[in-house]
């Protein structure tokens, strides 16, 4: 079924349908802005973007994750994720009271470019403090950080004893996990961490780590070479 000609393919502003010469250019503008995000023909998208940020009519802060998206006019995917991390402290510091939520796309936009230490960090200056300190995603990306962190470097010993984990960075993810948990009892993702820390943890209890079997084996080794 055809649209009528003065409707429009996207929401944007308080209706469908535009009363002046103006909202209609700009709701145009605004169709093509996101027939380019869904194409992926970022580059028009952008100028489509440059256009539509001027506008008065458009709420343009409540839009930055489709500014996020788009920014970045670099061959390189990896300018492009830095330069998206740049515009989100930017905006952090620019918009404090959008903060908590910048806060969390520019943890997962850290954690998805594998810089896992810059994202707990973030999160350690940020967490002690209201209203940060009650928001269970914000501590469940600190729990699996520190449950990543925990695991070998070598990846050839994963599959090996739970001795190999660090236990201290095991209860830390155990203490934020247990946190989200309070703050959100529901969630599926939250109880199946907790759970697998714990087990990890409950396992390593009941094990002798390495360093104590190594001991152990140094001290007999060096009895029977006294005998």
């Amino acid at each position: 079924m055809p649209l009528p000609e003065d409707a429009f393919i996207f929401d944007c502003l308080e209706s469908k349908t535009a009363s002046t010469a103006r909202k209609t250019h700009i709701r145009r503008m605004y169709d093509i802005l996101q027939l380019c995000i869904h194409r992926n023909d970022l580059p028009r998208a952008r100028r489509a973007w440059a256009v539509l940020a001027r506008c008065r009519e458009i709420p343009w802060m409540s839009m930055w994750p489709t500014a996020i998206h788009i920014v970045g006019d670099s061959h390189s995917e990896e300018e492009n994720i830095e330069r998206r991390i740049t515009l989100l402290r930017e905006m952090m510091h620019q918009f404090p009271d959008q903060r908590e939520t910048l806060l969390k796309e520019l943890i997962f936009r850290l954690i998805l470019s594998g810089h896992h230490r810059e994202a707990l960090d973030e999160l350690e200056l940020y967490l002690p403090s209201f209203p940060y300190q009650d928001d269970p995603v914000l501590h469940t990306y600190a729990g699996m950080l520190q449950l990543y962190r925990s695991q070998p470097n070598d990846d050839t010993n994963l599959n090996q004893s739970t001795a190999s984990f660090d236990f201290t960075l095991l209860r830390d993810a155990k203490a934020h996990f247990e946190r989200a948990y309070v703050l959100d009892p529901d969630s599926p993702l939250v109880s199946a961490f907790l759970n697998k820390v714990s087990s990890l943890l409950l396992e390593g209890a009941t094990k002798p780590s390495h360093q104590n079997r190594d001991s152990d084996e140094d001290e007999g080794d060096g009895m029977n070479t006294s005998s």
